[in-house]
């Protein structure tokens, strides 16, 4: 296998479904960027002719909803991509991103990366099925803002931010409550008011910047009735 593209890139499962003739074209095709924490990857409604790969980092991906406000919608770490979307004709970035912390990421020629999944299938179908987990969140996101109080949207944010994809990677410390605040929907100082609540309640602790959950189920519970 060409070495070049995978040099810089953490080996992905999907990566490894590619030719060397597949590798290589994606290798001349990309270049490897350095983010320090707080710098902007790409902005909502920029031109998009590149899909990202992270090959080590966290980043925070969110709309702006008007002004200077901005909804968090997801994060994106090691192994995930960004602006997929981009590949079936979005010629604009439908979202922003930035690092939450040091991250390096590949940008990849979008065109090259559709002439690849257009030639492998088992491919394709593994780099789509990774991304289709951001249609599930984006319902989770439209119920959270049209159905549930406020208690209840900042569970189901907690829940997500310290659900199994984020176990190992103490997002919270990268966090500031006014991102929980934007990944919840709410204000900031509502947030401050209910983490507060759900430490007295024994749902959580409060470390600094850093929240330890204490007691999941209950949180889960919150994050489903409120």
């Amino acid at each position: 296998m060409s070495s070049g593209f995978l040099a810089t890139a953490v080996l992905s499962e999907c990566f490894l479904q590619l030719t060397p003739e597949q590798l290589e074209l994606l290798n001349t095709k990309k270049t490897q960027l350095h983010y320090q924490k707080g710098e902007t990857l790409f902005k909502q409604g920029a031109f998009a002719p590149y899909v990202l790969y992270i090959i080590e980092g966290l980043v925070k991906v969110f709309i702006q909803t008007g002004g200077e406000k901005q909804l968090n919608i997801s994060l994106a770490k090691t192994g995930d991509f960004l602006a997929f979307s981009s590949v079936f004709g979005h010629e604009h970035y439908l979202y922003s991103s930035m690092a939450l912390r040091s991250s390096r990421v590949c940008m990849i020629d979008k065109e090259a990366l559709k002439q690849v999944l257009l030639q492998n299938s088992q491919f394709a179908l593994q780099i789509t099925s990774r991304n289709n987990a951001m249609e599930g969140l984006l319902v989770e996101i439209i119920k959270n803002l049209s159905y549930k109080q406020m208690r209840g949207k900042l569970a189901s944010a907690l829940c997500y931010l310290s659900g199994g994809d984020f176990l190992y990677e103490n997002v919270f410390e990268s966090l500031t409550r006014q991102d929980i605040a934007d990944f919840a929907g709410i204000t900031l100082e509502s947030a401050v008011k209910y983490l507060k609540e759900y430490e007295k309640d024994g749902l959580l602790l409060l470390q600094g910047k850093n929240i330890l959950i204490t007691n999941r189920e209950k949180l889960e519970w919150l994050s489903r009735t409120g």
